[in-house]
């Protein structure tokens, strides 16, 4: 059958179309996506204004006429932090319902975790065995640790590379004393998780997922999507740990002529950065492994094991 996928986050909103069957791998069939930046569209209280509640409508529209137009049997949407922490969400879900007929559902952050996990788990199979996994989304930072398809321990913090953007690092260049600032409450956060993830022991294999990671590992050497789906891209924390200084020093504009830095996730790339090297230190990863699975694959993975049998 043909699926749609409906991802409302706090970046983009995004219609992945699959074909899919139980059993098999999906198979990309199209891709429909808007860069919203939902967590950049909240008023001083934490609502989502009127105008982008307005534009969250519209773009949805749009997608659910993608999926029409490509043939999808089903839409399974749902939305991540941007709505999920908003304090207008059940107004918001309310008003999308009532305008596109499509409810969207809103994971938590746990939930986020589980399911990226199950796509990670999926795409590098048992032999990995036990697996770490880190993902930074435009508002939240998930982690999640197992060694089977549902991880033993998972949580999502307050880390989003957006999130963090917009809420410490007005300027561009962003000023040091606010850079240095950041780096301290990244790590203070990720820290109190550390004792939890420690005593299931070492993993087996890390790995990472998100637009975030995937940009960083390109830039720190690793290759293009050009290149394929199946060549394996890792990313080194030393090589990290070079490129946050640099990239603390470069404007928005300067970033984009970087190798796979699009120009919608300049302004986010240190915030992403920091808290990467962050997570990278605090969890003692020396190299990770980029996954091209990601949440949107295991809301599909997980349909799909709930399909009947024919």
């Amino acid at each position: 059958m043909r699926l749609g996928v409906l991802d409302v986050g706090s970046n983009t909103v995004h219609l992945l179309v699959v074909d899919a069957h139980p059993g098999a791998r999906p198979l990309p069939a199209h891709s429909h996506k808007a860069e919203l930046r939902l967590a950049e569209l909240l008023d001083e209280g934490g609502a989502i204004a009127p105008s982008g509640i307005e534009r969250l409508i519209a773009t949805v529209r749009d997608a659910l006429q993608a999926a029409e137009d490509k043939g999808c049997e089903e839409v399974l949407p749902f939305a991540t932090s941007a709505v999920r922490e908003a304090t207008n969400a059940d107004a918001v879900l309310a008003r999308v319902k009532d305008e596109t007929g499509i409810d969207l559902q809103v994971l938590t952050g746990e939930e986020e975790a589980r399911l990226t996990f199950l796509a990670a788990r999926r795409w590098f199979g048992w032999s990995a065995g036990k697996l770490f996994l880190l993902d930074i989304g435009g508002g939240s930072l998930e982690i999640a640790f197992g060694i089977d398809e549902e991880p033993d321990t998972a949580v999502s913090l307050p880390l989003g590379a957006g999130r963090l953007t917009s809420g410490w690092l007005p300027g561009d260049p962003p000023d040091a004393s606010d850079v240095r600032a950041l780096r301290r409450h990244v790590r203070a956060q990720i820290a109190r998780t550390v004792g939890e993830f420690s005593r299931f022991g070492k993993p087996d294999h890390v790995v990472a997922t998100s637009k975030t990671f995937k940009q960083l590992a390109r830039i720190a050497g690793s290759p293009g999507s050009d290149k394929g789906l199946y060549l394996r891209r890792v990313m080194t924390r030393a090589s990290l740990e070079e490129w946050v200084p640099k990239l603390a020093a470069m404007r928005a504009e300067q970033r984009v002529s970087l190798p796979g830095v699009s120009v919608g996730r300049a302004p986010q790339l240190l915030a992403g950065a920091l808290v990467a090297e962050g997570a990278m230190d605090l969890f003692g990863v020396d190299e990770l492994e980029i996954c091209p699975w990601a949440l949107r694959e295991g809301v599909i993975l997980r349909r799909l094991d709930h399909l009947p049998e024919e």
